[in-house]
């Protein structure tokens, strides 16, 4: 096994954060305050979740009554808006690659814990919809339980106390600024999944930023390494998403040579919103042509600095002509790696013919070859999604 920078400690024990790390809480909030705000005559902007995100209730409750200049007390706001979320914590799904580490750190017997600045009460609603989470856990921490929350560390070193560890033998796994902050103010390792795109130069006090759970290498801190990538590919739960083939930014064969058959992004939010940008391969249908082989970005290609997350699949097939408006389908079936900048069009270019050739290679492995035979691609099925 090789370690790594061996200026980095070795974890013994790992200490999660809920929240935006293991759940995608964000949607789940951003939904409410959509409703709640729009009965006061606000609306509420997305972006502005940045301001909540790692606070405690009590102080996320505070930013928004005042952001908002809303016509009531923080404890009238907050006596209003629990209940709603209440009955809606036991909703949230997990993000990408939670149900994987935690089952991985458990089997392997790596002791964890989970410390959050949510309430206790709240913290056992939200994770009891998942199965085998609980058990997991060898300790619990609410934000209720201690006397400060982050980016005070002392839920961390409360939770190591707990765990019957030195501080420096956690790592620590958080997707805000504050937890960060607690993370290193109590001396552990600290890796960044930011919960915020395009955040990621913010986080600079973490030992590690990665773009999304996928992407955790267990072994650089000592721990148990993933055996589950094959052939460069990480297999993932399928994902479908379809509609008419769009004219993109008319850069893909013009500016790299690579032609994207671009979908809209209409209609997706949420599924973008809960899938981390990177590089995906699956199959892909044109209604008039057939099933292909498939790669596909999705995220905000930082060397053309996007402002908005699109998808651009990249059918592994040499076409006669141009198919704008043509039925496209896409069953996702591996994730390759993360969103990357490049220093060059030049290294762009290489490394997407990499991902294509890691592609049509792993699409012949029977792991990833039954899908061509999904439903979702058969001709018959009525257009919509599936679900």
């Amino acid at each position: 096994m090789s370690l790594a920078n061996p200026l980095k400690k070795l974890a013994s024990c790992v200490i999660l954060d809920l929240d935006g790390t293991l759940l995608n809480t964000d949607g789940l909030v951003s939904e409410v305050l959509r409703g709640f705000l729009g009965k006061y005559g606000k609306q509420w902007d997305g972006r502005e979740v940045h301001k909540i995100v790692g606070k405690t209730p009590l102080e996320a409750a505070t930013a928004i009554v005042e952001d908002y200049e809303l016509p009531c007390t923080t404890s009238e706001f907050m006596s209003e808006i629990n209940p709603i979320f209440s009955k809606k914590w036991c909703l949230i799904k997990a993000l990408p690659g939670a149900n994987r580490l935690i089952k991985h750190f458990s089997s392997h017997g790596v002791p964890m814990a989970l410390a959050s600045n949510s309430p206790r009460a709240n913290i056992e609603s939200k994770i009891s919809s998942h199965q085998g989470w609980k058990e997991s856990f060898s300790v619990i921490i609410g934000g209720d339980e201690v006397t400060s929350g982050k980016p005070s560390p002392e839920i961390f070193l409360e939770a190591a106390k707990k765990l019957n560890v030195e501080p420096s033998a956690c790592l620590v796994i958080e997707d805000s600024i504050p937890g960060v902050t607690a993370g290193k103010a109590a001396e552990m390792e600290v890796v960044a999944v930011p919960s915020i795109p395009k955040q990621s130069d913010l986080y600079t006090s973490a030992d590690e930023v990665i773009n999304s759970l996928l992407d955790l290498r267990p072994e650089k801190w000592g721990l148990p390494p993933f055996q589950d990538w094959i052939e460069g590919t990480l297999s993932i739960e399928p994902w479908y998403i379809g509609g008419p083939v769009i004219k993109g930014f008319g850069r893909g064969s013009k500016v790299l040579g690579i032609p994207t058959a671009n979908l809209s992004t209409d209609g997706y939010s949420t599924l973008l919103s809960e899938h981390p940008s990177g590089v995906y391969f699956g199959w892909a249908r044109v209604s008039t042509r057939g099933v292909f082989k498939m790669v596909m970005s999705i995220g905000w290609n930082p060397y053309f600095n996007n402002t908005e997350k699109t998808i651009e699949p990249w059918l592994l097939h040499d076409f006669a002509e141009d198919f704008y408006g043509e039925d496209l389908r896409l069953v996702v079936v591996g994730y390759i790696r993360p969103e990357a900048n490049f220093p060059s069009l030049e290294s762009l270019v290489a490394k997407i013919h990499e991902d294509g050739r890691i592609a049509e290679r792993a699409l012949d492995l029977p792991l990833y070859s039954t899908y061509r035979d999904d439903l979702y691609l058969k001709p018959s099925i009525k257009d919509g999604s599936h679900s």
